[in-house]
């Protein structure tokens, strides 16, 4: 296969695995009520005048289904952690008890559960629109290569494989957004 085909072709599925890994991390962020220690991905500490992930100051699991515990490497972390945390907007409220932290999520209420069904598809579809996108792109230059001398059934080729990327990618979205789902949804 021509080299540029096979640049056209490897840049289209970089940016439908880009555009896959911003629904999972966008995925992340929607609560179901189950805890996850990712759900504090986005929490930044001011660490020794240094913003950073409150992972790289602390160890944070989940002992059950409902809590997050945070466990600072260094004790005089704890306050700015909480902080941290409470300012986040992650609607949070932590608990110290000058060891480590205790996050309790809360269950979502019936309507909550609807919103956030609402936003996962939301983010779903947006994801499908970055995947159209990728395969527009990669076609319309396909269709370049093709008015610069490349054969005909070599585009036809490619065009077939970019087809084949996005219908893979979808249904990699439609299983994300029904695990999503389903843990929304599950009380």
């Amino acid at each position: 296969m021509h080299e540029e085909v096979q640049m056209i072709l490897d840049i289209c599925k970089e940016r439908m695995e880009l555009a896959l890994g911003h629904l999972d991390k966008e995925l992340v962020h929607i609560r179901a009520g189950k805890a996850s220690p990712r759900m504090l991905d986005s929490v930044m500490v001011m660490y020794y005048g240094s913003l950073v992930p409150i992972s790289q100051v602390s160890n944070i699991n989940t002992p059950d289904a409902r809590t997050i515990a945070v466990q600072p490497w260094e004790k005089a972390m704890i306050h700015p952690i909480e902080k941290a945390i409470i300012n986040s907007n992650l609607g949070f409220n932590p608990d110290n008890n000058g060891e480590f932290i205790r996050i309790n999520v809360p269950t979502p209420t019936e309507e909550r559960r609807k919103d956030m069904v609402k936003t996962v598809n939301k983010e779903g579809e947006i994801a499908k629109v970055s995947l159209r996108s990728a395969r527009k792109d990669a076609n319309d230059n396909l269709k370049k290569l093709l008015k610069e001398g490349l054969a005909e059934d070599d585009e036809k080729v490619a065009a077939e494989e970019v087809q084949e990327m996005i219908t893979n990618f979808s249904k990699r979205v439609d299983k994300m957004l029904e695990d999503k789902n389903r843990e929304i949804l599950t009380i």
